[in-house]
Formats: structure tokens, C-alpha cells, sequence
């Protein structure tokens, strides 16, 4: 049944692609996209797409691998912090240049054309696609569970099969509402966040309704007198770190979208640096919450696929805060899935646009103003993924869950391309140094290198931790180069 939801809906994507009659026997001017993002939409592209999964699941690892809540504060703020930094430098690039495509026009214009095709490759084939697969996936994972509480089953009612075809058809369907208007995708997108920074508060506030407020020093001992739950080293703190960058990863994706933001020299500063602070805010609230609710000894002996925030509500308030908390961590999951599609689409659009990728890839829908093309491409290739994922895990009897092949899979290109963007402020900086800049980087040069030591460091831990899927990484990279080279031949 979920294939063929996928199939249709799909289809109903691709047919509103085509051109009517009407449209194609008569010439008009090529349709463009539509600049209808405003400040408020740009910052619910922004927290939307951040909070996602992250804050939600990989609390469970990262109590795994630090040994108090100290350490636990310590990577959410710094990767905080630092990840602000990164947007604060890449604001002023983007509004440099207020086009679709983001990194892949930064990195193309500031290190050539194959920097820029490179970003593509990854950027479609791993990161976004992987992100949609990956959220997708915990969607559905979600879903299943808050069924199977409120059906008092003891048993999965979702087979592998039926799952896979489920979560392909929650992308087709986002695919079909994006191809229908930015403003159906903003718009969808603004309502999700609200729901999800309403329901962080309610999470972030829980804990201490239900204890009281009356007792500070439990509440400090509890955080701060737990015994440890492991030793610290520094490949731990990598593989903390690694779930961080999960949790905060999408903040750029704002400006693959900047041809369609409003007065981009004002809003996209505004909704990149006001977003990453909201999100900070409510990551660190959220997992104060977590650690008085429980110790990080419990957090870490959690079984596998566990989504910590619905532990905690079912520990605070029983079946119905476990259902509550899993709806909202399914909307957030929903959200982030739809901020990726809206932003990813954007890059093939300015690939196919510049002749780096196939033309067809750049058609904009005369009627509805969006890439539809590329929207339908990268759902497509995000449902591949899932079923191939699902295929691997099956085929070769894999123990990690498909949720954490899909993340970290994702990361590792993230990681060395967006770092690698945000250098390009130094490149502009030097090469354009009269151009009128209404935005400039606060704390120019530091802020900017001081953004680029974590993703740095996370990398060279992948390298030590994982180093088969970073190996992979490099590998799939270079089938990039030699795609970029027989696509220059032509």
C-alpha cells in the first residue's frame, strides 16, 4: 500500500510539473522564483530545520560518552556557540549574494567551479537526501510507537515493509505540498515551529511542575552529584560532539532560499542569528530537563532507537505524557524533514541553472513559482535512500539502527563542505573589498575561525571513531570529481 501512496503521490508531483498547453504553445518570459519569504518565515526555516530529530534522540549517546552533566552542558553550549558563529559569518555571505543555490554559489564563486559542483554532489546525494531519509524514518518510528501505546500492543504493528513504504510516502507527500508554492512550504514550515518551540517549553518546564519548585537543592544535586556514567576521553567527548552537530546541523538552510527572501539584506541576518539563538535557548533547556528527570546512568542504558524526550514524559507523566511528547517529537521530525526539502531543492535548482547538472533540474512551474522539478529529483533519491538503507540492514544483518546509518552518513559531507563555506567570507572579504556590505560579521576574523575549530575537531574524530564511513565519505567525494570532469567534457 505504501508504494503505491509513494507512486501517486509522486506522480501528482511530476504532473504539476509539466506545462499546460496553453504555457507551452505560446513564448513568455521564463517564470523566476518568487521572493515571498518574510523575517518570520526565514526564522521558522531556520529553527525549524535545526530542531529536528537531534535534541529529541541523541541525548541518549551523548550520556554514553561524557560522564556528567557538566560535560553535557559543555558540548550543547560550545556547539552552540560556535554554530552561531558560523551563521553570523555566513549571514554576511549570503547577503553578499541573495541568490538560490547557497554554498553551491559561495564555494563556486570563492574557489571555482568544482568546489561548487563538489558541494552539489554531497549536498544532493548525502546530506539532504540522507537528512529527509533520516527524519523521515524517526517520523515514522514516532508514529508507530504512539499507535502502539494508545493500542495497548506489546507488539510491533508495522512490519519492516509496511514502515519503509510509510516513510516513502511521507516524502512524497512533502514533495507534493512544496511543488504546490513557497508560500504552502514557508507556510507549512512556520506552523510546524510553532507547535515544536511550544512544545520544547512545555518539555523544558515539565519536569520542575511536576516536582516542585520548592526543592533547589535536590534539583542541584540531582544534576550535579549523580555518580559518573563512564570515564572521559577525548574520543568520547568526539562522538558527543558528532550527536551535536546532528542536533544543531541545517542552520544554513536559509540560504539556498535567499532568491526568495524578502529585503534579504535585513531578514537574512535577522533570521540566521535569531534563529540559532532561540534554538540554543531551547536545546539547553531541553536537556536540563532531561538530566533532572534522570540520571545520565538511566539516559545511557536506554535501549536502541530510543527517543529520550518520550522516556522522560512517560517517567513524569505516565502513558499520556509519553503519547504527548512522542506527537510533538513527530511534528518537529515532520517539520525538519520539510525545512530540508525546501532548502535542498534550491541547490540542484542553482546547479541545473549554471549547466553543473542537468538543465531539466532549474524549470521553474509557471503557476506555482517553485523548482518542482528539483523538489520531485531530491524526494526521489531521499526514498531511494530509505529503501536501500533498509535493504543494507537486512541483507548484511547490521545492528545500528537505520536512523543512525542515515545521520551520520550525512554528516561527514556536511562537515567538510559547510565548514569549508564558511570560509569563504576570508576569500570575499580580500577579493571584493569595496563591494557594500548593509551586514558585516561581528568580531571579524575571530568569529569566523573560532567557528571552524568543532567541525574540525569532529571530523578528525570521525576519521579515528568511524573510519569506514569516513573513508566512504572521501570515496563517494571522488566519484564526484570524476562525474565533474566528464561533465566539463561535454
Amino acid at each position: 500500500m505504501g508504494y503505491h501512496v509513494v507512486r501517486l503521490t509522486l506522480t501528482f508531483a511530476v504532473l504539476a510539473s509539466m506545462p499546460t498547453q496553453s504555457e507551452s504553445s505560446e513564448p513568455s518570459p521564463r517564470p523566476t522564483l518568487l521572493r515571498a519569504l518574510g523575517p518570520w518565515m526565514g526564522v521558522a526555516i531556520v529553527v525549524g530545520t535545526v530542531i529536528g530529530s537531534g535534541v529529541f534522540v541523541k541525548p541518549r549517546a551523548i550520556a554514553q560518552n561524557v560522564p556528567d552533566f557538566a560535560h553535557v552542558a559543555l558540548v550543547w553550549v560550545l556547539g552552540g556557540i560556535l554554530t552561531l558563529f558560523g551563521a553570523l559569518a555566513i549571514a554576511e555571505v549570503s547577503v553578499l549574494f541573495p541568490v538560490a543555490g547557497g554554498n553551491f554559489v559561495y564555494l563556486r564563486d570563492g574557489y571555482g567551479r568544482l568546489a561548487g559542483f563538489l558541494w552539489g554532489w554531497v549536498e544532493f546525494w548525502i546530506i539532504r537526501a540522507a537528512s529527509i531519509a533520516a527524519l523521515s524514518t524517526a517520523f515514522v518510528d514516532g508514529l508507530h510507537r504512539v499507535v502502539q501505546n494508545l493500542a495497548g500492543a506489546t507488539t510491533p504493528w508495522l512490519s519492516p515493509t509496511m514502515h519503509v513504504g510509510l516513510t516513502a510516502s511521507v516524502i512524497a507527500l512533502l514533495a507534493a505540498v512544496n511543488c504546490r508554492g513557497v508560500r504552502w512550504g514557508g507556510g507549512l514550515q512556520l506552523v510546524v515551529t510553532i507547535a515544536k518551540v511550544g512544545s520544547l517549553v512545555c518539555l523544558m518546564v515539565l519536569p520542575f511542575a511536576v516536582a516542585g519548585f520548592r526543592d533547589p537543592e535536590g534539583i542541584r544535586a540531582s544534576l550535579l552529584d549523580q555518580p559518573p556514567s563512564t570515564t572521559f576521553s577525548w574520543s568520547g567527548l568526539g562522538a558527543a560532539f558528532l550527536g551535536v552537530v546532528w542536533a544543531y546541523h541545517g542552520w544554513m538552510s536559509l540560504a539556498p532560499m535567499a532568491g526568495e527572501v524578502k529585503e534579504p539584506q535585513r531578514n537574512l541576518p535577522i533570521a540566521l542569528g535569531g534563529g540559532m539563538l532561540l534554538v540554543m535557548f531551547l536545546y539547553l533547556g531541553a536537556n536540563l530537563a532531561y538530566c533532572v528527570a534522570m540520571s545520565l546512568q538511566e539516559m545511557a542504558a536506554l535501549p536502541d532507537g530510543s527517543i529520550v524526550a518520550a522516556v522522560v514524559g512517560g517517567k513524569l507523566l505516565g502513558p499520556i505524557g509519553e503519547v504527548l511528547t512522542l506527537a510533538a517529537v513527530m511534528t518537529s521530525m515532520f517539520g525538519a524533514a520539510n525545512g530540508n526539502l525546501l532548502a535542498g531543492a534550491r541547490v540542484a535548482f542553482a546547479m541545473g541553472d549554471d549547466g553543473l547538472a542537468p538543465r531539466w533540474l532549474s524549470w521553474v512551474h509557471a503557476r506555482f513559482r517553485t523548482p518542482v522539478n528539483s523538489i520531485t529529483a531530491l524526494a526521489a533519491c531521499s526514498v531511494l535512500l530509505v529503501f536501500g538503507g533498509a535493504w543494507a540492514r537486512s541483507q548484511f544483518e547490521m545492528k545500528r539502527q537505520l536512523f543512525d546509518m542515515l545521520t551520520d552518513f550525512a554528516m561527514f559531507g556536511a562537515v567538510i563542505f559547510e565548514t569549508l563555506a564558511v570560509t569563504t567570507i576570508f576569500v570575499f572579504r580580500r577579493r571584493l573589498p569595496d563591494v557594500p556590505r548593509p551586514y558585516r560579521c561581528p568580531g571579524y576574523p575571530w568569529v569566523p575561525l573560532l567557528s571552524l575549530t568543532l567541525p574540525i575537531f569532529v571530523l578528525w574524530m570521525m576519521f579515528v571513531n568511524q573510519p569506514a564511513e569516513a573513508l566512504f565519505g572521501v570515496a563517494f567525494i571522488g566519484v564526484g570529481a570524476a562525474a565533474y570532469a566528464v561533465q566539463t567534457r561535454k
